[in-house]
């Protein structure tokens, strides 16, 4: 009976003898681990099988068998066939008298069961579409990994993704197009980080990296850098090909957040700030950053109100023909005069409203106010509108421009209406009969942003467009290095030609840039070097008479968004610290005032706030004002401002005499150049202010 019941598959036996080696095994349990019987008889059980578990939490079988325990249930695989049959053994300890006769035990087949569990388990912890961590087991991998750092006071870094325009590509190409986009986005991940992390899928388009021991903001933002460069590069799909963008929000524990709620609640908010700035964008945490992203809230929530109150208004930057710099056109850009934080310049608003529910409807507002304004302007002057991809989709949207043509008593063809690549990722047939009707219309079609990553022959063979817009990136580039981009803008220029299109580019700086693109034969241009965009007044005064004429000027420069530098920190100089006002801060050093007659060659260490410290030396001293020089160049903070390197861990401040409690995130205070940095904190020592003495 028992020969039946091992042929059958239903239960096997085995024994060993007190050293624990086999003295008898079914022939069907070898069989079924493909491992020759006269191998197994004589070798210890142990060494024939070993625990089927991975994550080293189960007892060996040696151990087991020293117990001279009964057990059951212990899941083992053959040691020599790791990758085969999955067998479950039970055991009794066997006597003759008080003496110990070893192991007699049986043992059955839970191949398909255990690996189902496996599975089971893995999903569990796993993205099944990625293969990334999902987010129960980073919740878990990022809770455990900070307490257990908080002990040892070492630092963690956590980073938040988010891919811009991933839902557009849903919406047009199809869930599969978005789902392969997804894994190859996770490849790309992989592939990017080359430090020791652990990347999830949080659902959706969000993912999240962990990095452990790494709090070097440095390499922090050049791991970032890289991860937005990687991603933004174009995916071959099945459905097509298609571009995406990423935003990465930046936080480290301790100075960011000691628990897991407070990290990823910081990187949060860098992350929704790095969006806010215009995506693409890589942000560091900060205090302010709470308050700023509650405002944006606000500001979006107040659109509507926006329009219906008229506290919209339009500024327009000149377009002008390269040959004569005449202004052929004038380009509107939507600003808001906000009842309480005064006006907002254009770039904001177009951050504010980018995934706003408002896109239609501000957008409607700025083709009627143009076609407006443009009525009272020479016939030789067009005005330019850009239309958001919601727009340029939304039912009546050809009506819409065909009723402000009207009221405004415009022709046609002086409203230039920019439409971007991304509109043909839409419904085919609907695209196209938007586009036929807006050619039937009469108005001007620039197809905006060309060279950014979607370009197409495609697009300029269906569509009946009057100019080409090259992407302002690509124009970076040109300036930056004269040969291949110079040499796809003459390609651009010559296909533009041959098809009997008009030529622009835009965010011209620097008259050497200006004269490589003439030679390109690019034909129209915008920037700074000509003029910054401008009130409807002062467009209306420069129109008056001859025709508008600018000159390029190398004289002109991009504002830069500075946020001010007046404000109070610390220096320390020996054992006391001493209070200065900072005027200014750059990459290499800063101006300070409020200490007299400091010699040069003096050492100071700088508090940044927040354990940002810097040691700098004096190098001009006049009076009560010094120059500095940093010991080690500060490093971009993502948004245009500076930051340390490093900063000093909480842990160590506190360790020095500062509360704790203080060191939380929170209380910080705007940095010089757009960036922001944590607010002032207890020192290492607190001596008592004192007059600076040269000695």
């Amino acid at each position: 009976m028992l020969d039946d019941l091992e042929r059958s598959g239903l239960g096997w036996f085995w024994s060993c003898d007190p050293k624990g080696n086999v003295t008898y095994l079914s022939s069907t349990i070898a069989q079924r681990l493909d491992l020759p019987l006269d191998q197994i008889i004589g070798q210890p059980l142990s060494s024939v099988f070993v625990s089927a578990d991975h994550d080293g939490r189960t007892k060996s079988l040696a151990l087991m068998l020293g117990a001279r325990k009964a057990f059951s249930g212990f899941a083992v695989r053959a040691e020599k066939r790791p990758e085969g049959a999955v067998l479950r053994l039970s055991g009794q300890p066997s006597f003759k008298g008080d003496t110990f006769d070893g192991f007699r035990g049986t043992g059955w087949d839970i191949t398909e069961e255990y690996y189902r569990e496996e599975e089971t388990s893995r999903l569990a912890k796993f993205d099944s579409l990625t293969g990334l961590s999902n987010r129960h087991r980073m919740k878990q991998l990022i809770e455990t990994t900070l307490t257990a750092f908080k002990a040892a006071k070492r630092n963690c870094a956590l980073m938040m993704l988010d891919l811009d325009k991933f839902k557009h590509v849903n919406d047009t190409l199809g869930h599969a197009a978005g789902d392969e986009l997804l894994k190859q986005v996770a490849d790309r991940l992989r592939r990017s980080i080359e430090v020791d992390c652990e990347i999830g899928r949080l659902g959706g388009d969000e993912f999240q990296v962990m990095l452990p021991d790494l709090d070097d903001r440095g390499t922090l933002g050049e791991i970032a850098m890289k991860i937005i460069t990687m991603l933004k590069q174009p995916y071959t799909l099945e459905e097509g090909r298609c571009v995406i963008g990423c935003s990465v929000g930046i936080a480290v524990a301790p100075h960011d957040g000691v628990t897991m709620d407070e990290v990823v609640r910081s990187a949060d908010l860098a992350l929704y700030a790095a969006k806010n700035g215009g995506r693409g964008q890589y942000r560091f945490f900060s205090g302010e950053l709470e308050n700023e992203a509650l405002f944006r809230r606000r500001l979006e929530e107040n659109l509507g109100e926006a329009v219906r109150e008229e506290q919209l208004f339009l500024k327009y930057e000149p377009i002008v023909d390269a040959a004569s710099e005449e202004v052929r056109a004038l380009e509107a850009h939507i600003c808001w005069m906000h009842q309480q934080r005064g006006e907002i310049d254009e770039e904001e608003f177009a951050s504010i409203l980018d995934g706003s529910s408002q896109v239609a409807e501000v957008g409607n507002w700025a083709i009627r106010e143009a076609c407006a304004n443009a009525a009272d302007w020479p016939d030789t002057v067009n005005v330019a509108v850009n239309v958001p991809v919601a727009l340029f989709g939304a039912d009546g949207f050809v009506d819409t421009v065909a009723e402000a043509l009207a009221d405004a008593d415009l022709p046609p063809r002086r409203l230039e209406l920019e439409v971007s690549e991304a509109v043909f990722f839409g419904d085919t047939d609907a695209v196209d009969r938007t586009l036929a009707q807006l050619f039937k219309l009469g108005v001007r079609l620039t197809l905006d942003e060309f060279g950014s990553g979607y370009s197409s022959l495609a697009y300029l063979r269906r569509a009946p467009f009057d100019a080409i817009k090259i992407d302002e990136k690509l124009v970076e580039e040109a300036e930056k290095h004269d040969g291949r981009e110079l040499g796809l803008i003459k390609a651009i220029v010559a296909l533009a030609g041959a098809l009997e299109m008009d030529t622009i580019a835009n965010g011209i700086e620097s008259t050497s840039l200006f004269a490589k693109l003439k030679d390109c034969g690019v034909k129209r241009m915008e920037g700074p070097i000509f003029s910054e965009p401008v009130g409807r007044d002062v467009v209306a005064g420069e129109l008056v008479g001859d025709n508008w004429k600018i000159a390029p000027s190398g004289d002109r420069i991009r504002r830069s968004k500075r946020r001010t530098v007046y404000r109070r920190i610390n220096v320390i100089h020996d054992d006391h610290s001493y209070e200065v006002v900072l005027r200014n801060l750059s990459k290499t050093g800063a101006l300070i005032q409020g200490l007299d007659e400091v010699p040069k060659g003096t050492q100071f260490v700088v508090d940044l706030g927040g354990g940002q410290l810097a040691v700098a030396t004096v190098i001009r001293s006049n009076g009560d004002t010094q120059g500095l020089e940093f010991e080690q160049p500060l490093i971009d903070d993502g948004a245009g401002g500076l930051c340390t390197r490093n900063r000093v861990s909480p842990y160590a401040l506190s360790a020095a005499g500062a509360p704790l409690a203080a060191l939380s995130p929170g209380s910080y205070q705007a940095m010089p150049g757009g960036g922001l940095c944590q607010g002032s904190v207890p020192q290492f020592s607190y001596a008592p202010q004192a007059r600076f003495e040269a000695a």
